[in-house]
C-alpha cells in the first residue's frame, strides 16, 4: 500500500528550503516530504532544482532558508561526510569511485575501522562481502573498481550507503548507462532496500521508470515545488504539465516527410579496431534513421568511423559527391556534424562559454574581415538560444554552469548555426528532462522535413520509434538492415539486437 507524503511519520521533511547563489534564486521554497521505506520520484525539468535540493540534503550546499529534520529531529549538515555520517547517501549520476583502488577499499573510504593505528582489513573485506551478497555482486573485494562495468560500479556505490547503515539514499539518474537487464537488477535491488525501511529518493526523466518503481512523486519548476502524490493517481501528461507548466500535445512530433536523394551512402565497413564488423547503411535527405541495439553492440564506433573520429579497415563511406574516409575537419566542411552521446568529455568544451562553443565550426561573419568578435558571436547565438530554447542569462555564460539539457541544446545548436546537412546524433536526450526532449525532437523533424538527413542512435527504443522513418539494427558489430518503423514493434528490435534476427 502506498503511504501519502503527508503522514507525520516522516524520515526526511524539508520545509522552505531556499538557495540562492548572487542573484540567482535557485531553490524558492521547495518543500519534501519523505517516509520510511518509500520510494520517493524527485521530477522536474533540467534546471528545476532537483540537483541543489539533494546537494543541500547530502551537505553539498547549505540552504539560504530552510528547515531540514531528520527522523524529527534537526539535521544541517555542513558537509557531505556530515551526511553520510548521519545516514544520507547520495549517489550521483556521474559516479564518485576510485578507479585505481579495490572494491574494498571504495566501499570504504572515508570510515575505514581501525584495529588500534592500523586498518582492521579482515574486517573490511568480510563486511565488504556481506554488502556485495545484498546487493547481488559475486566479487572478490580485493578487485579493482576500474576493471568494473558500470552497473557493477553503481552496486558497489549502493554498497558503500549499506555499510554506513544510510537511512536516505538518493539515486540520481542511476540508468542513464544500463542496459535493460542491469536496469531490472537495479530495480529490484530498490524495492528490496524499500522494503527494509530504506527511504530512497528516485530521480529520473523517464516516467515509465519512475512508474515501476516510485510510489509517490514530487515536481519541482523553476525551483518551486509544484505538485506532489501518488503516482497511480497522475497520469503522464498530467506530470508533464506540472514540469512545464503547460500541456505537451505531442511528445513525438511527426510533419509530413519526403525522403529525398540518398545523402549518406555506407557500403561494407569495418572499422580498424574491429567494430563495426560490417555495416552498410544509406540515409535519404528528409528522413530520420535510427541506430538501435545493446550498450557496446557498436553503434557509437560507426557513428565515429562515419563522421572521420575512428580509422577505417575497409569500405565505402559517401557523402553526396564526396567519397572515401576523411577527417572529422573534412566532414565539416562536407556538411556533416556530430553530436557526441558523451558531452562532458567530447561533446563541449566545458571552459568556453554558450557562443564559442556553438559558433566554433562556422566563425565566418562573426566579426569584421577574418576576425570573430564576442558581440558578433553573441548576435549569431540569440536566434538559436531563444528559438530551440535554450536557457541561460547570456550568450557569454560559461557552457558549465547550464543545466545537462541545455548542455544538450547547446551541441545541437552548433550544428544548426553550421547549416549542416547530414545531422549525426548519437544518444541526443540521454539525462535530459521530458520538456528538453519533446524540443529535441520538434527540432528533429522540422530538420528532416527541411530536407536534413538525420542519423541517430539511441537506446531508448519509444524514442526510435517515435521519432524516426527507418531503424537499422546492430547486434555484435554487424548492422542489420533497415526497416520502416511502421513494420517493426519494439519486441522485433529487441530480438534482433540481442540475437541478431
Amino acid at each position: 500500500m502506498v503511504r501519502s507524503p503527508d503522514s507525520t511519520a516522516a524520515r526526511l521533511r524539508m520545509r522552505g528550503i531556499r538557495k540562492v547563489f548572487g542573484p540567482t534564486v535557485a531553490l524558492d521554497g521547495v518543500d519534501l516530504t519523505v517516509l520510511p521505506g518509500q520510494v520517493h520520484a524527485l521530477i522536474g525539468e533540467n534546471g528545476a532544482g532537483k540537483s541543489t535540493l539533494v546537494k543541500v540534503l547530502s551537505g553539498a550546499h547549505r540552504p539560504s532558508a530552510g528547515t531540514v529534520e531528520l527522523d524529527g529531529a534537526a539535521y544541517a549538515p555542513t558537509n557531505p561526510r556530515d551526511a553520510r555520517a548521519a545516514g544520507v547517501a547520495m549517489i550521483y549520476q556521474e559516479l564518485s569511485l576510485a578507479q585505481h583502488l579495490s572494491v574494498c577499499e571504495n566501499v570504504f573510504l572515508g570510515c575505514e575501522p581501525r584495529r588500534g593505528v592500523v586498518l582492521d582489513w579482515a574486517a573490511m573485506r568480510q563486511r565488504t562481502r556481506d554488502v556485495l551478497d545484498h546487493v547481488g555482486l559475486d566479487l572478490a573485494p580485493d578487485t579493482v573498481v576500474g576493471e568494473l562495468s558500470n552497473a557493477q560500479q553503481q552496486l558497489i556505490e549502493i554498497a558503500r550507503s549499506l555499510v554506513l547503515e544510510c537511512k536516505v539514499l538518493v539515486l540520481d539518474e542511476p540508468t542513464s548507462s544500463l542496459t535493460a537487464r542491469d536496469i531490472e537488477k537495479l530495480f529490484e535491488l530498490v524495492r528490496q532496500l524499500s522494503g527494509q525501511g530504506i527511504s530512497i529518493i528516485f530521480i529520473s526523466h523517464f516516467l515509465e521508470e519512475v512508474r515501476a518503481v516510485c510510489d509517490v512523486y514530487t515536481v519541482l519548476r523553476d525551483g518551486r515545488s509544484v505538485g506532489a502524490g501518488e503516482v497511480q493517481a497522475i497520469d503522464d501528461s498530467g506530470i508533464v504539465a506540472l514540469m512545464v507548466g503547460r500541456n505537451v500535445e505531442d511528445l513525438y512530433p511527426r510533419s509530413p516527410r519526403t525522403p529525398r536523394d540518398v545523402l549518406l551512402s555506407v557500403s561494407e565497413l569495418a572499422g580498424a579496431r574491429g567494430i563495426p564488423s560490417q555495416a552498410s547503411l544509406e540515409v535519404h535527405r528528409g528522413e530520420v534513421v535510427g541506430v538501435a541495439g545493446l550498450v557496446g553492440a557498436g553503434r557509437t564506433e560507426f557513428m565515429r568511423c562515419v563522421f572521420g573520429l575512428d580509422p577505417i579497415k575497409q569500405g565505402e563511406i559517401g557523402v553526396a559527391a564526396f567519397s572515401g574516409a576523411a577527417s572529422a575537419a573534412m566532414r565539416w566542411r562536407q556538411g556533416v556534424g556530430m553530436v557526441s552521446e558523451n558531452r562532458s568529455r567530447e561533446g563541449l568544451a566545458a571552459g568556453l562559454s554558450v557562443a564559442d562553443n556553438l559558433t566554433l565550426p562556422h566563425l565566418k561573419g562573426l566579426g569584421p574581415g577574418p576576425f570573430v568578435t564576442p558581440s558578433g558571436q553573441a548576435r549569431a547565438c540569440r536566434p538559436w538560444i531563444s528559438s530551440i530554447p535554450i536557457r541561460c542569462g547570456s550568450p557569454h555564460d560559461p557552457v558549465s554552469s547550464l543545466s545537462g539539457g541545455n548542455q544538450q541544446k547547446v551541441a545541437l545548436a552548433r550544428l544548426l548555426h553550421a547549416d549542416v546537412d547530414l545531422l549525426l546524433l548519437d544518444e541526443p536526450t540521454r539525462g535530459i528532462d521530458v520538456a528538453s526532449k519533446a524540443q529535441i525532437y520538434a527540432q528533429i523533424d522540422s530538420l528532416a522535413q527541411a530536407g536534413k538527413a538525420v542519423l541517430l542512435i539511441s537506446s531508448y527504443l519509444p524514442e526510435i520509434m517515435g521519432i524516426c522513418d527507418r531503424v537499422a539494427v546492430m547486434c555484435r558489430g554487424v548492422l542489420q538492415e533497415a526497416r520502416a518503423v511502421t513494420d517493426t514493434t519494439e519486441h522485433e528490435i529487441m530480438l534482433a539486437a540481442t540475437v541478431g534476427k
